[in-house]
C-alpha cells in the first residue's frame, strides 16, 4: 500500500518541481482557495492558537493573520516539492544567508555547531547552507511512516550533502562523528511540543507555560557544540534570508535550560514581527493546563 501511494504521488511531485515559479504560485493560490475555503484544514486549531497567543488583537486582526498564514502554508509545501528540481543558482538567489561568516569563523576555530530552528518561514531550503561550509552536516528529523516518502525526503534534504539522522540515533551518530575527528554542523527544529512522558522542562512560550524540547541544548552540553539560532525572514514570495545568532560560546557553563529558553525568546521575536509565517496548525499549547506544581509559578 505504501508503494502504491508513493507511485501515484511521485509523478505529481516531480511535475511540480519542474514548473516555473510563476506557475507554481498560481497553483498555490488555487490550493489556498480549496484548503482554506472548502476543506478548512485545521482551521479550528489555527483560530484557537491565535486567540490564545494574541488575546489583545481583534477578531478581524487575527482573521487577517489566519488568511495570510494559509497562503504561506500552501507556498511552502509547494516550495518543498520544488526543491526536487530547483537549480543551485536559483536556490542561492532565493535563500540568502546574511552572516554565514559567523559559522565559518567557528569552523576555523575547530568548533562544532548546532543550528536551532523553529517551524517558521522556510525550514526546507536551509539545507542549501551546506554548500557554503566545510563541516560535515547532519540534520535531526522525525521519520515518515511511509518508507518510500521517507527516502524521498532524505534524498531531497540531502541534495547539498546533509545527512539526515533520526532523533533516537542522533546522540550516538554525533558522538561517533566527533570521535572520528569530523568537524560537524547539526541542524534541529526545536519549537514544537514534546511528549509529556518525555518532558524534562517547562517554560513560557508566547507568555504561556508549556513543555519544551531540550534535546538540542543537552546535546550541545554533552558534546560541547556551539548553539546557534537561525532567524529566517520571508522577504517576499519565494525569497528568504537567514541570519545566525550565537546563543552561547560556552554552552557547558550555561545553567539549567537557559539555552532552550533563549532559543524560544528568539522564536517569539520572529512571531511578533510577522506572525503569519509561523506554523499555526500544530497544537503547540495543548498541554498548557497540565503544568506540574514545580513550574506553576511561571504562570503568575
Amino acid at each position: 500500500m505504501q508503494l502504491a501511494v508513493f507511485i501515484l504521488a511521485y509523478p505529481l511531485l516531480w511535475l511540480i518541481s519542474r514548473l516555473p515559479f510563476r506557475i507554481l504560485y498560481f497553483i498555490s493560490d488555487i490550493v489556498y482557495q480549496l484548503l482554506y475555503h472548502v476543506v478548512g484544514y485545521r482551521k479550528k486549531v489555527v483560530r484557537n492558537n491565535l486567540a490564545l497567543v494574541f488575546p489583545e488583537k481583534s477578531d478581524l486582526e487575527r482573521l487577517r493573520i489566519e488568511k495570510k498564514f494559509y497562503k504561506h502554508l500552501c507556498d511552502i509545501f509547494l516550495e518543498m516539492a520544488k526543491t526536487l528540481g530547483i537549480s543551485n543558482r536559483q536556490m542561492h538567489k532565493r535563500y540568502v544567508f546574511t552572516n554565514v561568516e559567523v559559522l565559518q569563523r567557528l569552523e576555523s576555530e575547530g568548533k562544532n555547531t548546532m543550528i536551532m530552528m523553529p517551524h517558521y518561514a522556510s525550514w526546507e531550503w536551509v539545507f542549501s547552507l551546506n554548500s557554503q561550509l566545510n563541516s560535515r552536516a547532519y540534520a535531526i528529523y522525525q521519520v515518515i511512516q511511509n518508507k518510500y516518502f521517507d527516502k524521498l525526503v532524505r534524498d531531497i534534504r540531502g541534495k547539498y550533502g546533509t545527512t539526515l539522522i533520526r532523533t533516537t540515533e542522533s546522540r550516538k551518530i554525533i558522538k561517533d562523528a566527533k570521535k572520528e575527528g569530523q568537524l560537524i554542523t547539526v541542524g534541529i527544529i526545536s519549537d514544537q511540543s514534546p511528549m509529556l512522558n518525555r518532558t524534562r522542562h517547562w517554560a513560557k512560550f508566547m507568555n504561556i507555560t508549556v513543555p519544551i524540547h531540550v534535546g538540542g541544548e543537552e546535546l550541545c552540553k554533552v558534546l560541547d557544540m556551539i548553539p546557534i539560532y537561525l532567524k529566517v525572514e520571508k522577504l517576499k514570495r519565494g525569497y528568504y534570508q537567514g541570519t545566525f545568532k550565537v546563543l552561547s560560546e560556552k554552552p557547558t557553563e550555561v545553567e539549567g535550560y537557559k539555552i532552550s529558553e533563549a532559543f524560544l525568546k528568539e522564536v517569539e521575536k520572529s512571531i511578533y514581527e510577522a506572525p503569519e509565517y509561523y506554523f499555526w496548525t500544530h497544537k503547540r499549547w495543548k498541554h498548557k493546563d497540565k503544568v506540574p506544581k514545580e513550574f506553576q509559578s511561571m504562570q503568575e
